[in-house]
């Protein structure tokens, strides 16, 4: 086949594969609008492929470029599973153990830190709206000494590693078991009435219209306010149900009788819940359109579903309905939490990822959660999760494209030496994450005025808004492989003799043309 109708062909077919989501995402309103963005997209490239390849020019082959996966981490506060280690650390400790962990994590080619930083109603950042977090200084509402703000350190880092990072936040639990007190600006002094004691728990009402919109505001007052790559919700909606005990949302619920509404108790609670969901999701894009948000669920969304499957029924004890926010299109990933072996037969790990992958009709990713805290050397040893991203990886055409570890601490002690096998086995080299294309599809400009050495590459650092970062290929056989992920301020990089693509990256991963050089000989 002619190699400038190939590649064309190429492109066509990996747009296509996305699981239809152009044409069921996209508003008929827009739709020719977005029809011209492509059909412009691609002359713009039948030109640079027909025209004739020069030293630095665009890429005409190899087409193939192997160099996109979510691999991300939890990195929990809450009890100090994660980070910090302890509250009331002095902020050079706090800040010496975040940067070992991303240093772990770059060591290891992850990529995506997801960081709690709102474990009960408080803040890990400097919040206007919720006290300072007992977990980061030990006491609730002071802040750290020297002040510091540890968001905004974490993003920092985190971008300095080529690493994004997801805030995680916990919607309304309010305190987990610890008896500190709490400060006068938390939610649970604010908004009393709504706040239960539930086991060993204090819980906010999610019907309460005070608590959603809480929520909501310390939500979107984090995507305005710092440069988070993504919004991510735990499972933790409703609480965890405790056996014979009733969630006390009585008062609440014969409000909500009283005018005029008719759902059952059940129903409306899975309401407030959809609401929630829904209206983080707009007014995230209202804010700030490429912030993604992801949701980790239950890894069982009912009973039965799929035939031969039996655990909680989180559809009926915490009232989430995760399948409908698939469906709907109001989540950008989710990552269900998969946290059973393979063999787990009534649990299985494939037979779930696979209802996961079947229930996605907008095309949205599917991120496999995994309970990397397991792994004890016995049920649980490393080979079990080799299997498992092995088997998320076999279906990334339908869009499993990556996993999340649960948590961060098994890679920060290298438990039974996980971490050399992950990084010779699963991880060998850097991955950039998956693109969006639902939420920009528009690939960045070439780098510009790219020149070798004997063995280094040059370029100019004139690039637009943007551009996040640069990848650089190697050519290995017919297939381009990701060597280094390079921050946006490189102009240099040393390689050895071989012919390499280097191509921008937005913050949505789009990648521009490749330019392709050749280095020595």
């Amino acid at each position: 086949m002619n190699p400038i109708r190939s590649s064309i062909a190429s492109r066509c077919v990996r747009f296509f594969e996305r699981p239809f989501w152009f044409f069921k995402s996209v508003r008929p309103r827009r739709f020719l609008w977005v029809g011209l963005t492509v059909a412009t997209l691609l002359l713009t490239q039948v030109y640079a492929y027909a025209r004739p390849s020069q030293p630095g020019d665009l890429a005409t082959s190899p087409t193939t470029f192997n160099g996109h996966e979510f691999r991300g981490v939890w990195a929990a506060s809450v009890v100090n599973i994660d980070w910090p280690s302890r509250p009331g650390l002095s902020t050079s400790q706090q800040q010496t153990e975040l940067i070992r962990l991303l240093d772990r994590m770059q060591e290891l080619n992850l990529n995506v830190l997801v960081l709690q930083v709102r474990p009960a109603g408080d803040a890990l950042y400097n919040s206007s709206i919720e006290p300072w977090s007992y977990w980061l200084t030990g006491r609730q509402g002071q802040p750290p000494s020297p002040f510091y703000d540890p968001l905004e350190f974490a993003i920092e880092q985190a971008h300095a590693r080529n690493i994004e990072l997801h805030a995680w936040f916990n919607p309304y639990r309010a305190k987990l078991g610890t008896n500190y007190d709490f400060a006068p600006n938390h939610m649970a002094r604010q908004f009393s009435q709504y706040a239960y004691r539930y086991g060993n728990l204090v819980w906010m009402d999610p019907g309460a219209p005070d608590v959603q919109d809480r929520t909501y505001e310390v939500i979107t007052d984090v995507v305005r306010r710092y440069d988070v790559d993504g919004i991510h919700l735990d499972d933790y909606f409703y609480p965890y149900p405790e056996p014979g005990v009733e969630f006390p949302d009585a008062q609440t619920y014969g409000q909500y009788r009283k005018n005029g509404g008719r759902l059952s108790r059940n129903d409306w609670r899975r309401q407030n819940v959809n609401t929630l969901v829904r209206r983080l999701y707009e007014g995230i894009k209202a804010i700030k359109p490429q912030v993604k948000f992801g949701i980790s669920p239950f890894g069982i969304y009912r009973p039965g579903q799929p035939a031969g499957i039996t655990g909680m029924d989180q559809y009926d004890t915490i009232y989430a309905d995760p399948k409908l926010w698939l469906e709907q299109g109001w989540v950008d990933y989710m990552a269900p939490q998969l946290y059973w072996r393979i063999d787990q037969r009534a649990q299985s790990y494939p037979v779930l990822l696979d209802w996961w992958l079947s229930h996605n009709p907008h095309g949205r990713h599917i991120y496999a959660g995994n309970y990397l805290s397991k792994l004890d050397n016995q049920e649980w040893r490393v080979g079990e999760y080799l299997q498992q991203v092995d088997i998320s990886r076999r279906s990334a055409l339908r869009g499993s494209l990556g996993n999340i570890f649960f948590s961060m601490k098994v890679f920060s002690e290298n438990r039974f030496g996980v971490n050399q096998v992950f990084r010779s086995r699963l991880y060998q080299r850097p991955a950039l994450v998956p693109p969006m294309p639902w939420l920009d599809a528009i690939a960045p400009d070439a780098p510009r005025g790219v020149e070798t050495s004997a063995n280094s590459i040059r370029w100019q650092p004139e690039y637009s808004e943007d551009v996040k970062s640069l990848a650089l290929y190697e050519q290995l056989g017919d297939r381009w492989e990701l060597k280094q992920v390079l921050s946006r301020d490189k102009t240099r990089v040393t390689v050895t003799p071989g012919r390499y693509a280097l191509r921008t990256v937005d913050a949505v991963a789009n990648e521009s043309e490749a330019i392709v050089v050749s280095v020595g000989s």
